[in-house]
């Protein structure tokens, strides 16, 4: 018997499992908002050196503010102060000829800087000052935030695995909003830098555990809803987050803003049940049969209740030994795994790079930082509409395959299409976009349901992993225009082509009930 069977006799997309999608989708909620928040909290305000040290008490002092400014800080060839440098002394020549300015003497700003409170009223730049020779630090956060997110994927996933998704769903609730709060009340870069981490390292067991137990509790028939319901829950979070942005500018109370739904997400635990399929798994039939009980009950097919003993979950076909724990290192143990865990690595770092290569690349649109942020979630959302009817029109591979290669398509366009053509090429970018986003959404659904049921949290936080590993590789790529203005756009391009080439190699899953067993996936031809 299969776990399907079971699922169809209690029915799989009841009140039960929508139940259990509303409560993940107010946990996930929160992790878009964090995942883009360095746009906003490490956001660089316009700013000048500190003048104050140029104050004599005497003619200066009499000076108009942009008089001020003109004797002390030097301008650069587009009209604009220099934001690094200033001048040793007052230049009061300048007020009578100001464009005499060369072989004037200047140093680094003395006093610190002032910043334009007009967009941001507090942001990590104005924080600490992280400008001129320590902008690197700025740009430092959010890699530091993703690594986190990285080890955090490898953790949640193999712990979950280990111990039940339902009581790391928790730990990963409860850790990341104490780490997020506490990153909101720092006192010094170094703290903020660490507490960062550790909040990507918490909070992606949300994502990670939610995922596994939506899928594990719905029928085939409503994979494919779940999982582009669970795609969108990003892009409404990204929606809402511009919003949250506007209103909320100081960076501090922008971090707990964002992470304040996780107190819902807490509250509401108490209703989100245990994988039933983790528990048979793992010999725990009384408890797996108490949850089925509870479906049955609240889906409307109280009838079938007396069905679910303990003697028939047991015939579910799960010959793997129960009391072995299971690890990373069964992703490799045997051929099948070991091809289909390199397999949705590569193809998890090649959907990832592509993403997030394109909306770090994305301009042209003159908008301001706010409408930029909901503009760039608006273009998902007809991409993962479409998805959902793709996903059973034509399958999940070819779905990936084909978004993945028009991805490529469109970066390859951006290639030939000349730099003057600003409009045109922003257009293509959007659209090479809008299909990373579907390639993205896609494969989150697509691995879940390759992996067998002992090992799938660790295969998803391996993936993850490795997505991770693209993200922080997408902005080194950028890099690359120094060498050739278009080398980012070919390795972008060839990412998405060859994670398209691999994905081809995947079984379909459409249709298909889950995996259980290692051996379920050593079977396959």
């Amino acid at each position: 018997m299969k776990f399907e069977n079971i699922l169809a006799n209690i029915n799989g997309f009841g009140r039960f499992q929508k139940m259990i999608i509303v409560i993940s989708f107010i946990g996930r909620f929160t992790m878009p908002c964090h995942f883009m928040l360095n746009n906003f909290i490490g956001a660089v305000p316009s700013h000048h050196c500190d003048i104050t040290s140029l104050d004599d008490g005497g003619f200066f002092r009499n000076l108009s503010r942009a008089e001020r400014l003109a004797v002390s800080i030097p301008v650069k060839e587009d009209g604009s102060l220099n934001s690094c440098q200033m001048f040793a002394e007052p230049q009061y020549h300048l007020l009578l000829n100001s464009s005499n300015m060369t072989d004037l003497p200047t140093v680094p700003c003395q006093n610190g800087w002032v910043y334009d409170n007009t967009t941001f009223k507090s942001t990590l730049t104005s924080q600490w000052d992280l400008v001129c020779d320590r902008k690197e630090k700025n740009k430092a956060t959010a890699t530091i935030f993703f690594v986190g997110v990285m080890f955090g994927a490898i953790t949640f996933g193999s712990l979950s695995d280990r111990f039940g998704r339902r009581i790391m769903l928790l730990v990963s609730y409860v850790s990341g909003m104490l780490m997020a709060v506490a990153s909101a009340f720092s006192t010094s870069y170094v703290m903020f830098a660490v507490l960062r981490f550790f909040t990507g390292f918490c909070i992606t067991g949300i994502v990670i555990v939610s995922t596994i137990l939506s899928v594990e509790w719905v029928d085939i028939e409503h994979r494919k809803l779940v999982g582009v319901i669970d795609s969108l829950s990003w892009t409404f979070g990204n929606t809402i987050f511009a919003a949250i942005g506007y209103f909320v500018t100081d960076w501090r109370w922008l971090i707990v803003a964002v992470t304040s739904p996780l107190t819902l997400a807490i509250i509401t635990w108490r209703w989100m049940p245990e994988s039933a399929r983790w528990l048979i798994a793992n010999g725990k039939l009384e408890q797996a049969q108490m949850y089925l009980k509870k479906c049955a009950k609240m889906n409307g097919t109280e009838a079938l209740i007396d069905t679910l003993k303990t003697e028939t979950l047991s015939t579910i076909a799960v010959t793997e030994k129960r009391d072995r724990p299971y690890s990373y290192f069964d992703l490799i143990r045997t051929p099948n795994m070991r091809k289909l865990a390199l397999s949705t690595g590569t193809v998890w770092f090649c959907v990832a790079t592509a993403f997030y290569g394109i909306s770090f690349n994305i301009t042209g649109f003159g908008l301001n930082i706010y409408l930029t942020q909901f503009t760039y979630a608006l273009i998902e959302l007809p991409a993962k509409v479409s998805v959902y009817y793709l996903l059973d029109k034509i399958g999940r591979r070819r779905t990936e395959v084909g978004t993945l290669l028009m991805a490529g398509i469109c970066l390859g366009i951006n290639i030939v299409i000349p730099r003057d053509m600003s409009t045109v090429r922003t257009v293509v970018a959007v659209i090479g976009k809008g299909f990373s986003s579907a390639s993205f959404a896609t494969i989150v659904l697509y691995s879940s349901e390759l992996y067998p049921t002992v090992i799938r949290q660790n295969g998803m936080g391996y993936n993850s992993f490795m997505a991770r590993l693209g993200v922080a590789v997408a902005p080194l790529i950028l890099l690359l225009d120094e060498v050739w203005k278009e080398l980012p756009q070919v390795v972008l391009c060839s990412a998405a082509v060859l994670g398209g080439i691999v994905a081809r190699t995947l079984p379909e899953t459409r249709n298909r009930c889950l995996p259980e067993t290692i051996e379920d996936i050593e079977d396959q031809s």
